[in-house]
Formats: C-alpha cells, sequence, structure tokens
C-alpha cells in the first residue's frame, strides 16, 4: 500500500496548482474551440501529451510491456481508451453549449459515478459521512441551476443539451477511471497515461482535421499549446502530490477547481471582455458552486476524517484507562 511522503505543504502546494490549472482549462478552450472542431482539439492535446511521456519513458527506459497484461489486461486498456475519448470529446462538446464555469461545476459529477461504482466493482465501504457530502453535494447543483431548473426539466434546448453531454462526459470517464486504477497494478501511472493518451490520439486520428491549427489568430495557437501542455503538467503535478499527500485530501483540494473557474472567468471577462463572456447567474447559484465544492470536498475526506475521529477515541480510552 502506498505510503505518502509526509511532506503536506508540498503536497497541498502541487495540489493548489493542479486545481488552478484545470479550473482555467476550460477558458483556453473555449476561446480555441472558436475555430476548431473539438475532436480535433482533443486529438492535439493528446498527440502531444502521449508523445512528451513516450520522450520521457525511453529516455529512462521505462516504456510499459504489454506481455504482463495478459487479455484482461488488453480489454482493460480498450476501455480506458474509449471512456476518455468519449469523456474528452463530449467535454468538449458540451463546453461549446454551455459557459465555463457551468462545464467545470458539472463535470464534478464524475467522481461521484466513480465513488458510487467503486462500491460494486471494488466492494469500498460507504461511511455516513460520504452520504451526508452527496447529499450537500445534490442540493448544491439544486441551488446553482435555480434560474434554469424548469428549463432542464422541461424543455430539450441548447444549455439542457449541453448539461447532458457533459453528464455523458462524466458518465464515460467513470469507465476510464474503474480500467485505470486496474491498470496501476500492472504499470506506473506515467505508463498508462501514455498508452492511453496515444491510444486515444490513435482512434480520433481519422476524424481530426490537424490543418485546422493553420487558420487559428496567434492568441489562439499559443492558447491550444497551452492546453496541450495543461494536460501533461496538470497530470504530472497530481501524480506528484499523491506522493506527498494522502489521496483523500487532494481529492478535497481538487474540489475547489470549479471556484477558480469561476473566479478566473470573472477576471478574464473584465481584462478582456471581447474574448471572455462574464458568467450569467445570480447570488444563489454561486452559494450553490459553493455546496457543490463542500459536498464534493467531505464525499472525499469522510473515510480519512472519520478513522482520525476512532484514533482519538481510542487514544483518549487508553489514557482515561491509565
Amino acid at each position: 500500500m502506498h505510503i505518502s511522503s509526509g511532506r503536506w505543504v508540498y503536497g497541498l502546494f502541487l495540489a493548489l496548482v493542479t486545481a488552478v490549472l484545470w479550473g482555467v482549462l476550460p477558458i483556453w478552450l473555449k476561446e480555441v474551440l472558436q475555430t476548431m472542431d473539438p475532436v480535433t482539439v482533443t486529438w492535439y492535446r493528446l498527440i502531444v501529451a502521449g508523445l512528451l511521456l513516450f520522450v520521457y519513458l525511453g529516455a529512462n527506459r521505462r516504456l510499459p510491456e504489454f506481455r504482463p497484461l495478459g487479455a484482461r489486461g488488453r480489454w482493460l486498456v480498450v476501455l480506458a481508451v474509449g471512456g476518455l475519448t468519449g469523456n474528452y470529446v463530449f467535454y468538449l462538446i458540451g463546453l461549446k453549449m454551455l459557459s465555463p464555469g457551468t462545464t467545470q461545476l458539472v463535470i464534478q459529477v464524475a467522481p461521484i459515478l466513480f465513488l458510487l461504482s467503486s462500491l460494486f466493482i471494488f466492494k469500498e465501504s460507504f461511511s455516513l459521512g460520504q452520504a451526508f457530502g452527496l447529499v450537500v453535494t445534490v442540493l448544491g447543483f439544486g441551488l446553482f441551476f435555480n434560474q434554469r431548473l424548469e428549463e432542464l426539466l422541461t424543455s430539450m434546448g441548447q444549455y439542457t443539451l449541453g448539461v447532458l453531454v457533459i453528464l455523458l462526459a462524466s458518465a464515460v470517464w467513470t469507465f476510464y477511471g474503474l480500467a485505470q486504477k486496474q491498470l496501476l497494478s500492472h504499470w506506473s501511472s506515467a505508463q498508462v497515461m501514455m498508452v492511453i493518451y496515444l491510444g486515444c490520439a490513435a482512434l480520433l486520428t481519422p476524424w481530426a482535421h490537424p490543418l485546422e491549427a493553420l487558420e487559428l489568430s496567434p492568441l489562439q495557437g499559443w492558447l491550444l499549446l497551452a492546453c496541450c501542455l495543461n494536460t501533461l503538467v496538470a497530470y504530472g503535478a497530481f501524480a506528484e502530490a499523491l506522493a506527498h499527500w494522502e489521496a483523500s485530501r487532494v481529492s478535497a483540494t481538487l474540489a475547489i477547481t470549479p471556484l477558480v473557474t469561476f473566479a478566473s472567468v470573472a477576471a478574464c471577462a473584465a481584462l478582456w471582455p471581447d474574448h471572455v463572456q462574464p458568467e450569467e447567474i445570480n447570488w444563489i447559484a454561486y452559494a450553490g458552486a459553493v455546496f457543490v465544492v463542500l459536498g464534493s470536498a467531505l464525499t472525499a475526506l469522510a473515510p480519512s476524517l472519520a478513522r482520525s475521529w476512532r484514533a482519538r477515541r481510542e487514544a483518549a480510552a487508553l489514557a482515561g484507562g491509565e
């Protein structure tokens, strides 16, 4: 079992770096999507990140071997590639229909679906604290959509369709997450991501239009490059954070990602109004976003908090017995 290094300040810093990079990513992607289609943007992100990992692992003589996987492992690779490809493409399709903040908030459903799936597949436990966190998250979503709730429930306009597409992106990400968790027993995280990234890029190649990059403005070109590097750097910071801090605390920190997006949208809309539009939501929706973040964080932290509470009770009982 992995044990963190205990350098929690460094782990917190890396988790915050990941949250910031993931938080600003939809703003960059939104600008690039004005010229390029979602499949091509995804292809560029995956091929650049995959090739950089290939060069890194090759230089260190750590390229993955497929023989130890066996037939079952190869099917897991196929499942992971299909899941992540669908997640990336559906996410960008939904982002074209929605604002960056709404997109980033709705995608928070993905780790919740992953948690619920793990209960059945990996027989993981589900505590009362996690159930409470889930209730808070659902309440937060209800508050966030307070202005568009009737539209979501009664019509199939662009907003409703965008939300459904992002929910679909969350659902297919669950397949990727479950498959990746199993593959980590054979390969390192960097090896898994290299294979998945290059596999996804290969899958998308027949539908990608790389020459669309020539139609980008200089700003869009730099943003596309930033999106490609974001895919790799954010993942690297996330993986390194897990090496120095407990996974539950890293996950809880990453729950602030939607708030980073909302804050970034507000700042960019003020500085560059020609490129970024402000979020058109009321204070109740912002409060709902905070509830979603708190609920997600509580769901991630609940098992760790429960263990700490039991340890303190046992320590107090032993001290009292003496």
